[in-house]
């Protein structure tokens, strides 16, 4: 792992309107698929959740996009005005197996110039993901001056960065029950 401090926002503000009740609460292999996510990242990492409250085990510091449900690049900018390190590592709270892939985002990250502001996830169909990555936060803190309610997160794909393919299921989301199952156990 770097050297470099290293903050962790996670995006867990969403409607899971395809997957019908709150995805984050579902059960996962013994705990829910937010924990699932947040107890598999590197404990020296903050983590700062933008969403509503909830329990989870990890003591993580809470942030809310303004206005709620302002979008995603609206909770990564809000995540990242209370995230301290120099790098931020960005992660949808619903890719419970992403933990691996960020820790290579930021050494990918870490070990390019500093003409380089992102390291972007891309997943096994060739799709980069801006909500996996990897970012000098002095290229988001400029983002928040700019408006953000509405505007998608790929705009931040016109930042200067480079693209880290990131295999199977690290890149996977739960859209859909149908897409929790393909975890593995519930319980």
């Amino acid at each position: 792992m770097p050297d470099t401090p290293v903050s962790v926002v996670v995006l867990a503000g969403g409607r899971s309107t395809r997957f019908g009740a709150d995805k984050l609460a579902a059960p996962l292999r013994g705990t829910t698929v937010l924990d699932h996510l947040l107890d598999a990242l590197p404990a020296a990492w903050p983590v700062v959740v933008v969403g509503q409250e909830r329990e989870t085990r990890r003591a993580v510091t809470w942030a809310r996009e303004d206005p709620p449900g302002g979008g995603p690049l609206a909770a990564l900018l809000a995540g990242v005005a209370v995230a301290r390190a120099d790098l931020v590592a960005v992660v949808a709270g619903d890719m419970p197996e992403a933990a691996p892939a960020l820790e290579r985002l930021v050494a990918v990250l870490t070990a390019a110039g500093p003409e380089v502001e992102a390291a972007v996830g891309v997943d096994d169909e060739g799709v980069p993901n801006p909500l996996l990555a990897a970012y000098r936060r002095a290229a988001l803190a400029a983002r928040a001056a700019l408006p953000t309610a509405g505007v998608p997160a790929r705009s931040l794909l016109s930042l200067a960065h480079v693209e880290v393919p990131v295999p199977g299921r690290e890149a996977h989301d739960v859209d859909t029950r149908a897409d929790l199952d393909s975890f593995g156990p519930r319980a």
